[in-house]
């Protein structure tokens, strides 16, 4: 697991990319931020009152805050320019140039203004803020990626089973979002938990979409949906290694797979895994995490133009640490595929 969260780390700290962090005076932000400067993995983007972020800083001791770049909402030069970017984007809503102004001083819209100006590569918040709170402002001002319509949550599953996946790293998708995801967002899904396993984990993407049927054992509508997803998300990226329906034992297990998929070449070698619904996804990771002591890293948000993160609020200091460098990983990967 170490040497993966290593690999990322080294990624980032080589390709420096600029990262927002709305919640500026929030203490596990601000001890991971001082860290990620330490270390050299990040340029950061401070939102707050410098005044309250430097006593903060002061009080905790992390002498290396002063590297970040502060921006107060409430007063800095391109505040103005934000605005103005803002009421243009959302114009078609009715927004005016008052409501703009105001809007701006809110420092997850504004972190997001500052990615769609060019300004910064990605943002990382939900310490104290809500999901819904985080991705608004997100799908609002960046938007979602090109071809894409809905936004995804993938895991990371750091597992103690070297003979699956690879060496016992998986990618899980969808976690955290759409509940119940319909065909033409379940190919989305998995083209892009195949994007996240490429630009975090490093992995060469074999994706399985999962069902409680293999290859037509079972009828249900359910599976239908996941055939027809296999059928669009091989139109939309003929690039990436992709099969289903499969249920999870021949999707992970050689013997399994070549008895109940012969001739698939995903089946018992996958290291993305692609569930029909949230529900699956946030019981199944769970329970992988639980019963089976691996390590989920995430939710890491995908599917936006340039990467949003959220976390949770009862976070840690090492969650938001490894958040930051999966976000800048996020962050060079769109700028490599743009």
């Amino acid at each position: 697991m170490q040497r993966l969260i290593n690999e990322i780390l080294e990624r980032a700290k080589a390709n420096r990319q600029r990262i927002v962090l709305p919640e500026g005076t929030e203490e596990r932000t601000l001890k991971a931020a001082n860290q990620i400067l330490t270390d050299g993995i990040a340029d950061l983007i401070l939102l707050g009152n410098p005044e309250e972020i430097n006593a903060c800083a002061q009080e905790w001791g992390l002498g290396n805050i002063s590297k970040a770049t502060i921006i107060n909402p409430e007063d800095h030069p391109k505040k103005e320019e934000y605005a103005q970017l803002l009421c243009e984007l959302r114009k078609k809503k009715g927004m005016t140039i008052e409501e703009a102004r105001k809007l701006v001083l809110d420092p997850l819209y504004l972190g997001c203004l500052i990615i769609k100006n060019g300004d910064a590569d990605g943002q990382l918040a939900g310490a104290r803020n809500t999901t819904g709170d985080v991705l608004r402002p997100a799908l609002q001002i960046i938007k979602t990626a090109p071809g894409i319509t809905c936004v995804s949550g993938a895991m990371l599953l750091l597992t103690h089973a070297p003979e699956y996946g690879k060496n016992g790293i998986l990618v899980m998708g969808d976690v955290a979002v759409t509940p119940v995801p319909d065909a033409a967002q379940l190919a989305q899904i998995a083209i892009c938990t195949a994007r996240t396993a490429q630009a975090v984990a490093g992995l060469d993407p074999k994706v399985a979409l999962l069902s409680f049927s293999t290859k037509g054992s079972a009828k249900h509508e359910v599976v239908d949906k996941v055939v027809e997803a296999l059928k669009i998300a091989k139109e939309m990226a003929p690039d990436i290694a992709i099969d289903g329906e499969l249920q999870a034992d021949a999707a992970l297990v050689p013997e399994v797979g070549s008895s109940k998929a012969p001739g698939s070449s995903i089946a018992g070698h996958a290291n993305v895994l692609v569930v029909p619904s949230l529900e699956v996804g946030n019981i199944s990771y769970k329970l992988v995490q639980r019963l089976g002591h691996a390590d989920a890293v995430g939710p890491i948000l995908q599917g936006i133009a340039r990467p949003v993160n959220d976390l949770s609020r009862g976070c840690s200091i090492e969650d938001v640490y490894r958040m930051i460098a999966i976000t800048a990983n996020q962050a060079i990967a769109a700028k490599n595929n743009k």
